[in-house]
């Protein structure tokens, strides 16, 4: 009588054990030729797409573009690779192709220590990146040409003047083009930052706009809101500022609100001011 000791499979000996480990390492050797192939043909595309005239010498920053280009990745993306790994590693080769295109470098306001490391991740680690003291410093360099790009924390209520970098921002020169990160596991208690760039950022079909509000009599927020609901611009959300008698506000809505926009003509405000739009965030946890 055969025993069940007798039918089960013996362990695999030492030389099949080498082999099937060798066997699988070959086969991560030949992907790992495939994808760098693939990443070498993708930079050559966009070598051309930098000699070409089609971009006629716009900043190479699309951010409204990657945006697409990370959801459309996220929408498909399945297996053990954890999502936020695969963004960052189209992080580094969407940076990559950015710096092909001319190269460009970040300025940092860095009240806040994750600050800086915000923007290495979302701009790449090879991007030169230098701390501001100062917000108004950040936005001088871009000012200037110094940096391409500059991070700058989000707005909050009641900081103080010197903080409020919004309400100085030279728009439409320079525009809010993105929120960072644009992915992250959970939406609660993140770091987050806004990037400021020379020119209007390029839409990705699901997009949030900012406004800088001006008047000389003070509506209240109830007005203030309902004035912005009448008009078909119900904000997400709006600080309020009240200094030397002006009243300003930031008010945060959905959609590509720009310049000659309808919308901002029938607000009863003394000034209606777009400061750009950003890609709306993914988080892991929504859906």
């Amino acid at each position: 009588m055969t025993s069940a000791a007798d039918t089960a499979p013996s362990p695999a000996s030492p030389p099949a054990a080498e082999a099937a480990l060798a066997a699988l390492r070959g086969e991560i050797d030949r992907l790992d030729d495939q994808l760098h192939d693939l990443v070498m043909r993708r930079a050559e595309v966009v070598a051309s797409l930098a000699a070409s005239r089609v971009k006629g010498g716009a900043s190479p920053l699309r951010p409204g573009r990657e945006a697409m280009i990370l959801r459309r990745l996220l929408h498909r993306h399945h297996g053990d690779l954890p999502p936020g790994a695969m963004v960052r590693l189209w992080r580094e080769i969407l940076a990559s192709s950015s710096a092909m295109q001319g190269g460009f470098s970040v300025a940092v306001y860095a009240r806040d220590p994750d600050q800086p490391r915000l923007a290495r991740e979302h701009f790449g680690s090879m991007t030169p990146v230098r701390s501001m003291p100062t917000a108004a410093q950040a936005l001088a360099a871009v000012g200037s040409g110094e940096a391409q790009v500059a991070v700058l924390p989000l707005p909050e209520e009641g900081e103080p003047p010197e903080q409020a970098w919004w309400m100085g921002l030279d728009a439409p020169r320079l525009q809010v083009v993105a929120r960072l990160p644009f992915w992250a596991a959970h939406a609660e208690t993140l770091p987050e930052a806004f990037a400021v760039t020379p020119g209007a950022p390029d839409p990705s079909g699901a997009d949030r706009s900012l406004l800088r509000l001006e008047l000389a009599k003070d509506l209240g927020r109830p007005q203030l809101l309902a004035a912005l609901a009448t008009a078909g611009l119900a904000p997400r959300t709006m600080l309020i500022r009240r200094d030397g008698g002006v009243v300003r506000a930031l008010a945060e809505v959905d959609g590509v609100v720009a310049e000659g926009d309808p919308r901002l003509a029938a607000l009863p405000f003394d000034r209606a001011l777009p400061l750009g739009f950003y890609a709306v965030p993914e988080r892991g946890n929504q859906g």
